[in-house]
């Protein structure tokens, strides 16, 4: 039976703050990006200074790497509709948060967003998502280069090499055995569990370091009810998913009735008033119902598609 091991945001909360195990953060770093990392510090920012108990599903760390880059790595639980926009705020936070006045525009950090989502954020089958900026020719298809005097000022080889970079792991999405060291990581990502013969940089360490058995007495205590905490969240959000679906079932058989009733009405009467106004009322009765099982707005939003003002009135 393979060694338990710890969630990867929970070791990110405890154990990887710890120096002594930055060799962890550096080996899945170095895999994802695909180049050797190494972390000389971690930072607190204005947008990782809250605590897990703070924000309950999200827990964050802000590494700064020997070459002065920022990486920002975000584990995300539950669903969250904006959360693209709040990739991009987290971003920009940290652009300005670490240009000091009067600096130049030329000493802004490149930065990393590392994103694990264990939702099904946007359409999309990959596990891996990378957004990395270039200019391209609208005419030409070229993609913008920088001058030979960009290029010795700032250090960089490409106009990319100076925006943001995002990586989104969909980790749910990862599916079968891992073959590669990268695969690795995401395979210990989505089961908390690492094989024996897992060899991708950093991960001979957590293989110690993140086992349930190397736990003191009180971690292990603090770690089981963080764990029967996900189980809880787990339930109600499958909860809130399968009311969600049967919501949208009556949505949609109520709109397929309504719409057979207008036709009729219509060939009989020659009204349409009487369709559009029994649909919209269902609608209502609908998000109220929504409203009253705990769902929230975004939610009946998208379910109902009434606007925040209407259902915010109900």
């Amino acid at each position: 039976m393979p060694s338990r091991h710890i969630r990867f945001d929970w070791a990110m909360k405890r154990l990887l703050r710890n120096k002594a195990n930055y060799v962890i953060l550096e080996g899945f770093l170095s895999e994802l990006l695909n180049t050797d990392i190494t972390i000389k510090t971690l930072l607190e920012s204005e947008s990782n200074q809250q605590t897990q108990d703070d924000k309950n599903n999200q827990v964050d760390i802000l590494a700064e790497t020997a070459d002065s880059e920022l990486v920002l790595i975000e584990v995300q639980n539950n669903s969250q509709l904006d959360y693209f926009h709040r990739m991009l705020y987290g971003v920009s936070k940290l652009v300005t948060e670490y240009l000091e006045k009067g600096q130049e525009y030329g000493e802004i950090r490149k930065i990393y967003s590392v994103n694990i989502v264990y939702f099904n954020l946007g359409k999309g089958d990959d596990y891996i998502y990378r957004l990395k900026s270039e200019f391209i020719g609208v005419n030409t298809k070229n993609t913008l280069e920088l001058s030979p005097a960009q290029e010795r000022k700032f250090s960089v080889k490409k106009v990319a090499d100076i925006f943001p970079e995002y990586y989104l792991l969909k980790v749910r999405n990862f599916k079968g055995a891992a073959e590669t060291t990268l695969q690795e990581w995401i395979y210990f990502l989505r089961n908390s569990e690492i094989k024996d013969e897992f060899a991708a940089k950093g991960m001979v360490e957590a293989k110690e370091t993140l086992r349930v058995n190397n736990l003191s007495d009180s971690e292990r205590a603090a770690y089981n009810r963080y764990m029967d905490n996900k189980s809880y969240e787990a339930s109600i959000r499958s909860t809130q998913e399968f009311e969600a679906q049967w919501q949208i079932e009556q949505i949609e058989e109520t709109k397929t009735r309504a719409r057979e009733e207008g036709l009729q009405k219509g060939r009989e009467e020659g009204r349409e008033e009487g369709r559009e106004e029994g649909l919209q009322q269902k609608t209502i009765e609908i998000a109220r119902s929504c409203k009253e099982q705990g769902l929230d707005t975004e939610t009946i939003m998208a379910i109902t598609k009434l606007s925040r003002e209407d259902i915010e009135a109900l």
